[in-house]
């Protein structure tokens, strides 16, 4: 059997004109051609598709029960092509883009819905992890981007654009001890302990650890809900809160009185030199500069 997708675009437009030669018309081919390839069709599939008694051709229940498949599998034909010469145009066959945990709350998804736009057959994937290990995933090349946090020390394989800025705030339940000082002094910070998100890998330590006490964890959310439960105190993103207005009754942004750690940060995105980038990477990177450039 040797179907091919002209043969198709004939069957379903003959279906749908209700002649071979209104579908020739339609086609513009010669309605001898038209008949030719069902002809030919009705061969391959050793089935009658239409009933030739009387001036027009009739579907046979056959031919219905194929039209109903037809149009899918011409779309599929085509999103098939389109990804093949995308492909051949230089797109990665999948897209693997880590987001920081604490970045979750950002609005991260403009940047997937702006691919899914550009690249429709794109495979995208998308992994949270702790800024330590989203670094690792990329010089792993497990992953193509990621969305962290600016370091102060820079890996010399790392590349880097600025998206934005973003704040972190020290926070902790309102009815824990920290939470009723106005100011809070480095010692009571030092002997408190804090809810990390940190790198599963222990040997690494945590960029924001202060406390000589501490509980790690690998993401925000479960941090979240453990300085809540009063077992510690910890540093959130300050959009967690404009986007759940319920926390600021719940927790308690600290004011430190002895020092001021840095909570604001660039937002980068991130890619490793050794890492051959695709088209929708290259892409996205290149849109990101172009908005840096418009808003300056």
């Amino acid at each position: 059997m040797n179907i091919n997708q002209e043969q198709l675009i004939i069957f379903k437009t003959v279906i749908e004109a209700g002649s071979f030669s209104a579908a020739a018309r339609k086609l513009g081919k010669v309605p001898s051609a038209v008949s030719m390839s069902i002809s030919n069709l009705e061969i391959d599939l050793n089935l009658n598709l239409f009933n030739r008694i009387g001036r027009e051709p009739i579907p046979t229940p056959q031919a219905l029960s194929l039209y109903e498949k037809t149009e899918q599998l011409l779309i599929e034909m085509n999103q098939w092509k389109q990804q093949a010469s995308a492909l051949s145009n230089g797109l990665e066959s999948a897209l693997n883009i880590v987001v920081v945990s604490e970045l979750l709350h950002t609005h991260w998804t403009d940047y997937i819905s702006l691919l899914e736009q550009e690249f429709p057959e794109l495979q995208i994937n998308i992994f949270s992890a702790p800024q330590e290990d989203a670094l690792k995933l990329l010089m792993n090349q497990s992953a193509q981007l990621a969305l962290m946090f600016e370091r102060e020390q820079l890996e010399s394989r790392e590349q880097f654009v600025e998206l934005k800025r973003e704040a972190l705030v020290p926070v902790a339940a309102k009815d824990y001890p920290l939470a009723q000082f106005e100011h809070v002094s480095f010692e009571q910070i030092l002997q408190s302990r804090q809810i990390v998100v940190a790198s599963r890998d222990r040997t690494i330590k945590p960029e924001l650890l202060y406390s000589k006490r501490n509980w790690r964890t690998d993401n925000h959310h479960s941090a979240c809900a453990m300085i809540m439960q009063g077992l510690g105190w910890g540093v959130l993103p300050l959009e967690m809160f404009n986007e759940n207005p319920s926390l600021k009754k719940q927790l308690k942004i600290l004011n430190f009185s002895d020092f001021t750690p840095k909570f604001e940060y660039f937002v980068d995105l991130v890619w490793s030199r050794e890492t051959e980038l695709g088209a929708a990477a290259r892409f996205l990177i290149n849109h990101i500069r172009k908005q840096r450039i418009h808003t300056k």
